[in-house]
């Protein structure tokens, strides 16, 4: 006689079946749309992008002035770079000017956003006015910041010199300019720094601070050894943008004189030898080329961080 065993129906598990995880494949018209999705966003990029960048490069080794057909170019090699270091007097200028431009950039706007992103951050009465006021020039164009400005710098009728009783050229005077130029940029970009970096500030987990404070921490250490640390991510966007604003700064410059009488940048220099009188496209695409090498090691540095960060 076999045994039968007899079990508790209260422990005994039911079994079901495993239903097996069927993947879809696609279909035609499912195939059509990712095509488009990839492709359409390649071409665009590749000819908006890349396609310009590299005829530039290679522009930038002919002495191609822009009329004729392209079997009219002759390659020159190194000589249009040996002409923007050695035989081009408003190189030099551009350069130092560029980089007062980076540095007043970091000392003055970015730490000013950066300022008021944390006493934003604290929730202060009215923060959200304060918020839309400090960001509201960010909406604006630098060549409308530039027409803006320039009631305000006026000479004859301009607010400034009303207030200071003075009948200053800020735009006119060589001597000047360029630092006049410098607030009216500075005001623009310090509402978009403190806009990135309030963001960040939104992100950081608000228990870090409160362990922070149990430990008897105070508000400058805990932004010190705390916040800023892992805000890190954010602060080297910040720095990438900044140099890569000093660098493409143009149109301000552009409206008030031309980027000429102490307002010379590389991207003023570069638009004069393409499309102005002189029309020295080769010329012209060496200077770029430089600014586009200048541009490409911030932006290698930010995208190494970057994937630093995705494998973390």
């Amino acid at each position: 006689m076999t045994a039968t065993a007899v079990r508790d129906p209260g422990t005994v598990r039911a079994r079901r079946p495993r239903k097996s995880r069927q993947v879809r494949s696609l279909t035609g018209t499912d195939r059509l749309i990712v095509a488009f999705m990839v492709v359409i966003p390649t071409l665009v990029v590749v000819g908006l992008v890349w396609g310009p960048a590299i005829g530039t490069i290679v522009l930038s080794f002919t002495d191609w002035n822009g009329i004729g057909n392209i079997s009219d170019i002759n390659f020159v090699g190194m000589e249009n770079y040996r002409n923007v270091t050695t035989n081009y007097p408003p190189f030099p200028p551009a350069i130092q000017h560029n980089i007062i431009w980076l540095v007043v950039f970091f000392v003055g706007p970015t730490l000013l956003g950066m300022l008021l992103a944390v006493m934003l951050d604290r929730e202060l009465r009215g923060s959200r006015i304060y918020q839309s006021i400090f960001f509201l020039p960010v909406v604006l164009s630098l060549a409308l910041v530039g027409f803006i400005w320039q009631l305000i710098y006026s000479r004859d009728q301009g607010l400034l010199n009303e207030v200071l009783g003075t009948q200053t050229d800020w735009f006119g005077d060589p001597d000047i300019n360029l630092w006049a130029v410098l607030v009216a940029a500075g005001w623009r970009h310090t509402g978009y720094i403190m806009l990135l970096y309030l963001a960040g500030l939104k992100a950081v987990d608000p228990a870090l601070r409160e362990a922070a404070a149990v430990d008897g921490a105070g508000e400058v250490r805990t932004f010190l050894q705390v916040v800023w640390p892992v805000m890190r991510p954010v602060n080297i966007i910040i720095v990438v943008i900044t140099v890569i604003e000093s660098l493409r700064a143009f149109d301000i410059a552009w409206v008030i004189n031309k980027g000429r009488n102490g307002l010379e940048l590389l991207s003023t220099l570069v638009t004069q030898n393409v499309i102005g009188e002189a029309s020295r496209v080769g010329f012209g695409s060496a200077l770029a080329t430089i600014m586009i090498a200048i541009s490409t090691v911030f932006i290698v540095i930010y995208l190494i961080q970057v994937m630093r960060e995705q494998k973390r």
